[in-house]
């Protein structure tokens, strides 16, 4: 908006902005006038499909003649690992090299040892196709109101399937509980990590080269800043009041002290759903009732837990997926991809390595005290997060994790813990649920000049990410733009790509839906991975 000649101002909650992406300082972990240690709501991962939040980085200039997104470096690997087997490696993108090449080749053979039969491999994989070859309008209509879990089959299939395949790969890759997490969502967004793969060129995994305020959230206020936008930190939206066609003004406090009524032409609300949906009143409600539909969203917990280490120990070039961690764990080492940035700089001086995990699970018993991490102390969680890791990693001749090295630990300060109560989470995630593009507004509301950028808006996306929050922005300044009739640029929005040579089967399957037949599986596929042939490869 300001660079298209609006006057902005932005009202923040916290002293730090960014959200779930910024930066946090381990509180009174620097001494001797070092700088207090990075940390994390969880580690920052940009996918190769990623679309709007790369454009708007390569606007945000940093160091003399480069751009956020230069910020941005590309993981090599990934890593799945089991307690009592080896890890499996895998390339973090196509295939480069005949190294890559075995690489690829020996991680798909070792999936053959997590147990599951050949013919459930098959299903899972037709189960894909069959995606990737419906049409989109069959897509809301079907798969939207049915699970992931359903869709996959799950309840009918062995426990290892259900385990691997159903459970933990979801969990991982989409950060969704299966069970309730729409197939439509799943499954597409499972796509695009596999259609990236497919992509000559592509970088599946990228992370950025720094602690996220350092190297994005800070040279973007500053950047804002420049350009005029006038930045309130430390407020709290209390009421917003409209009068059934327009809001008239909101009502906000800053550190606790009221502030005069805010006036402006145009109001976005980007606030996360637990936020905004006790600031929507029954005026609002029934000038666009999709409002009122917010009240049936529903969110999870997913946050991350720091490890400060006194050696670094790199692990894998990019990310590990603990594939029998209860917790649903995923894990980056942070220093290698930090190449400028002195850690002897931070807390006491002694930290040489983090390694960043994210909890996906936090109602599943752990394997040390036996309890979810919802149930947890601070302590606990800590000590439980570390042995989940330890176990999956220091199950061969050597120990790549050893008790001394962990000096510090840190978890989100969005979990609190009112003793004697059970931990609250004052930041939980947006989770897409079976039918819930149904209750998700537009960001263009019905109220003429109120606008809505957040996770929970109607996207091409269409996951909670800091992507789905850059999309649904954008198609709210598409909106004011059209309000005001302002003579500027719109907002580009990008669908999520799918390879062309599906179309002649989506365009068949669109057929077959005008008529009210039935998806058909093209005869091709269910051929080409019979049990027999996936055999005759595994043999070859």
């Amino acid at each position: 908006l300001v660079e298209r000649g609006f006057d902005v101002d932005i009202y923040e909650r916290t002293e730090v902005p960014g959200g779930k992406a910024r930066s946090l300082p381990v509180p009174g972990s620097g001494v001797g006038g070092l700088e207090d240690l990075p940390a994390e709501h969880g580690f920052r991962f940009f996918p190769g499909f990623y679309k709007h939040l790369p454009d708007t980085m390569r606007r945000i200039p940093y160091g003399q003649r480069g751009s956020v997104f230069d910020n941005l470096v590309a993981a090599r690997q990934t890593q799945l690992a089991r307690i009592g087997q080896d890890e499996i490696l895998m390339p973090a993108h196509f295939p480069s090299s005949l190294s890559d090449l075995a690489l690829a080749f020996r991680s798909i053979l070792a999936f053959s040892r997590f147990g599951i039969p050949y013919r459930e491999i098959s299903y899972f994989v037709l189960r894909l196709i069959q995606l990737m070859t419906t049409c989109k309008d069959r897509r809301i209509e079907k798969y939207e109101h049915q699970s992931w879990w359903d869709f996959i089959d799950a309840p009918h299939k062995s426990a290892k399937y259900r385990q691997y395949l159903a459970d933990r790969l979801s969990r991982s890759l989409v950060a969704m509980q299966p069970q309730v997490m729409s197939a439509r969502t799943g499954g597409y967004i499972l796509l695009q990590f596999l259609f990236d793969f497919s992509r000559p060129g592509t970088q599946v995994d990228r992370v950025l080269n720094g602690p996220t305020s350092d190297v994005w959230i800070r040279p973007w206020r500053d950047y804002l800043e420049r350009r005029g936008v006038v930045y309130h930190s430390g407020c709290r939206v209390d009421a917003i009041a409209c009068d059934g066609a327009r809001i008239t003004g909101v009502t906000v406090s800053q550190n606790g002290a009221a502030l005069p009524e805010i006036e402006a032409d145009y109001y976005i609300a980007a606030l996360p759903i637990e936020v905004m949906v006790p600031l929507i009143s029954d005026v609002m409600k029934a000038a666009d009732p999709h409002l009122a539909n917010l009240e049936q969203l529903r969110t999870s917990w997913m946050n991350g837990v720091l490890f400060y280490l006194n050696r670094d120990v790199p692990i894998v070039h990019g990310h590990t997926n603990y594939f029998d961690a209860p917790w649903a764990l995923t894990s980056i080492s942070q220093k290698q991809f930090w190449p400028a940035v002195n850690l002897a700089g931070y807390g006491d001086g002694t930290v040489k390595g983090i390694l960043s995990a994210i909890i996906s699970d936090w109602d599943t018993p752990g394997l040390l005290y036996h309890k979810p991490a919802r149930q947890c102390t601070r302590d606990e969680i800590f000590d439980e997060v570390w042995e989940q890791i330890k176990r999956h990693l220091n199950d061969g001749a050597s120990i790549v994790l050893d008790d001394r090295d962990r000096v510090r630990s840190f978890l989100a300060p969005s979990i609190e813990f009112p003793a004697p109560a059970a931990p609250e989470n004052r930041e939980p995630l947006l989770i897409n649920t079976v039918g819930s593009w149904e209750w998700r507004p537009e960001a263009i509301t019905r109220i003429a000049n109120f606008f809505l950028a957040s996770d929970y808006v109607r996207t091409f996306t269409d996951l909670a990410t800091m992507e789905g929050a850059n999309e649904a922005a954008r198609r709210a300044v598409q909106g004011i733009l059209a309000a005001s009739g302002a003579v500027a640029p719109p907002c580009e929005v990008w669908p999520l790509d799918e390879p062309l040579i599906l179309v002649p089967y989506q365009q068949l399957d669109c057929w077959r839906l005008a008529r009210q037949l039935d998806y058909e599986m093209p005869r091709v596929f269910p051929d080409l991975l019979s049990e027999q042939k996936l055999r005759q490869m595994r043999l070859e």
